[in-house]
């Protein structure tokens, strides 16, 4: 068994002895270039609120920490609960909401809220599912602190995680017919021959899109799932389970098919749907694992989710459908979390349950059942029919998440075979990454290759890393300069930290030809065992006369097949950075652009950047 990858350094001790797989963006704080956050590629899951909001300050103040899912149609009926003046014990009653990925905020509670870092510190909190509050409590047991989660759950929306397929990909495997499931992918993705095994060539291998279960739900519960589809077991996972050489094989199987991983589904429903567009909606991901509301707002031309963006994009060419697999899937059971903490006072429990009344009441409960989801017990709305991808008895098996023993076995079991990287780092040390931060006394490039000294041990020892550095003239006439080569992390890791530390600023940016020069020489060595990617960090725009040519390089990002291309995630750091060409680079390679245009964010960013691996 390969060795497994540590992501304490990243993620957090706070979790230590429990499966952060009870994820599913960034992470980020970081975002894709289709999905947002200071760390999120790129929506905002900083936790930072969308829009300003009038407060009464006389009012018992309620802060909501809501999943992204569900986060827009939260500050919605917030509003409303707001302009109708409800009052609780006789003072009026307000409700923020702030969208915060529910793998971060489990993390951020569990060592401590820091406001600076994760956002407005919530009196009430919703992930997108309850395996978070288990992992809530395991993290401040292990860290002896008080238990913030009540004994008592209510959930306020239920959608269960189903793989997205495009329309004519699964009715080549008999859809909807034909019950399919996790075997189906195995034994898809195991075939050589890839979708030439239904008759489709084409089509190429089965690839999939899911997401990090460290930081997500969906990537949690589909980690999960794949789990008992292994075992043919439907309760009662085991740790004897887990370390069954049959089961860890069937989990390898469906990993290796991943395209990369995430922080955020958006990352592949954004890049799937600007795929469609181009008339290439085939070719991006055969599937992705996501909830089941996600596939209505995808065909919708909706991919983010956001109620305030529907109706604004076109309906795909290629539609996808839910699959509800047969060997099992889970529930995001959205429960509401009355935080059992020093600072959430019983006037604010009471305005919180009193916000949990009107939430679950009929109204609200048909708007959720509007934006696909299902009611708080499980009953469907109108939109979920055959028509636009779904099925309205929903899956015909639940699984319960197994106990946390078990789930901390999971855990490190996925991060044993979980599909491995071959990476390129190219840092910037352009004269502008000299610039002091704010009053901290630190550069820019300072703060970066403290950020980098540490995320790249995030890495497993099997994982491939490489270095370059980049400006202008940096190596004679070449703006670029490779410090250390692409090998075993175990390897290069070490000389990578040195490398690091040696960095000086000094030049301009020589983006373009950097970019192009490296995507050539990775694609020289590709791996196609490995999920092969560039990460590139820079704070300024193009300044190379040489080569600056942007749409030619985007055309060659992209390459004659994403079977054998090289995904670029790209960061832009500090508001100088020329996000609009660096956005047109992560989607020209079907990849993410990261935010850090707060370079104190930096480190929140690079884990965010690093849960696609």
């Amino acid at each position: 068994m390969a060795e497994s990858r540590s992501r304490v350094p990243l993620i957090a001790a706070a979790v230590i002895g429990v499966a952060l797989v009870l994820v599913v963006r960034l992470v980020f704080g970081g975002s894709a270039s289709s999905a947002p956050q200071a760390g999120d590629p790129v929506a905002s899951e900083s936790g930072l609120p969308d829009t300003p909001v009038t407060l009464d300050p006389s009012c018992t103040q309620v802060a909501i920490a809501a999943s992204s899912e569900k986060a827009a149609l939260l500050k919605s009926m917030a509003a409303q609960y707001n302009q109708a003046g409800h009052q609780v014990g006789g003072t009026c009653a307000q409700v923020t909401v702030v969208s915060k990925a529910s793998g971060g905020a489990s993390i951020a509670l569990a060592r401590g809220w820091d406001e600076k870092v994760d956002g407005p510190r919530p009196d009430v909190w919703t992930p997108a599912a309850s395996s978070w509050t288990v992992l809530l409590r395991q993290g401040t047991t292990a860290l002896d602190k008080p238990d913030l989660v009540p004994a008592q759950l209510q959930s306020i929306a239920q959608t269960p995680l189903v793989v997205a397929m495009p329309r004519p990909m699964a009715t080549a495997l008999g859809w909807p017919s034909k019950p399919l499931g996790w075997s189906d992918l195995f034994t898809l993705a195991k075939d050589p021959r890839g979708w030439g095994s239904v008759g489709h060539p084409e089509w190429g291998r089965f690839k999939l899109g899911k997401t990090n279960p460290h930081f997500s739900t969906s990537g949690l519960n589909a980690t999960i799932a794949t789990y008992f589809a292994a075992t043919g077991l439907s309760s009662d996972l085991t740790a004897k389970n887990v370390a069954d050489p049959k089961t860890q094989a069937f989990v390898k199987q469906i990993e290796s098919s991943v395209v990369h991983y995430g922080d955020t589904t958006l990352t592949f429903l954004g890049n799937m749907a600007k795929a469609d567009a181009a008339g290439r909606g085939l070719t991006y991901v055969s599937a992705v694992t996501v909830e089941e509301k996600s596939v209505w707002d995808y065909n919708q031309g909706n991919p983010s989710g956001d109620p305030s963006t529907l109706g604004q994009g076109a309906k795909p060419q290629v539609p996808l459908v839910a699959i509800y697999p047969k060997d099992g899937t889970l529930l995001s059971d959205n429960p509401f979390v009355i935080l059992n903490a020093d600072w959430v006072t019983a006037e604010k429990k009471a305005a919180a349950a009193d916000f949990l009344t009107f939430v679950r009441a009929p109204e609200q409960q048909a708007r959720f059942q509007a934006a696909a989801f299902r009611s708080f017990d499980g009953k469907p709305g109108p939109v979920l029919v055959p028509d636009n991808g779904a099925l309205t008895a929903g899956p015909p098996v639940v699984l319960a998440p197994p106990a946390p023993s078990v789930l901390e076995k999971v855990q490190a079991s996925w991060d044993s075979l979980r599909k491995r990287a071959r990476v390129l780092m190219i840092l910037d040390v352009s004269g502008s990454m000299g610039e002091q931060v704010g009053g901290s006394g630190r550069t820019k490039l300072d703060l970066a290759k403290s950020a980098a000294t540490e995320a790249v041990k995030g890495f497993a020892p099997d994982d491939q890393l490489g270095l370059w550095a980049f400006s202008t003239q940096l190596d004679g006439d070449t703006p670029y300069k490779e410090l250390v080569p692409v090998g075993q992390a175990s390897a290069t890791i070490p000389r990578i930290t040195t490398a690091i530390g040696g960095l000086v600023p000094d030049g301009g940016t020589g983006l373009y030809a950097t970019l192009r020069a490296a995507q050539k020489q990775m694609l020289s060595e590709l791996d196609t065992g490995k999920i092969n990617a560039i990460v590139i960090l820079t704070d300024g725009r193009n300044e190379f006369p040489a080569d600056s040519d942007l749409d030619s390089l985007v055309t060659q990002l992209g390459g004659e097949s994403l079977d054998t291309s090289i995904r670029v995630f790209p960061i832009g750091y500090s508001t100088d950075a020329d996000k609009e060409a660096l956005v047109k680079i992560a989607d020209g390679s079907s990849a993410a652009y990261y935010d850090a245009s707060d370079p104190a964010s930096i480190g929140k960013v690079l884990a965010s950047v690093l849960s696609n691996f």
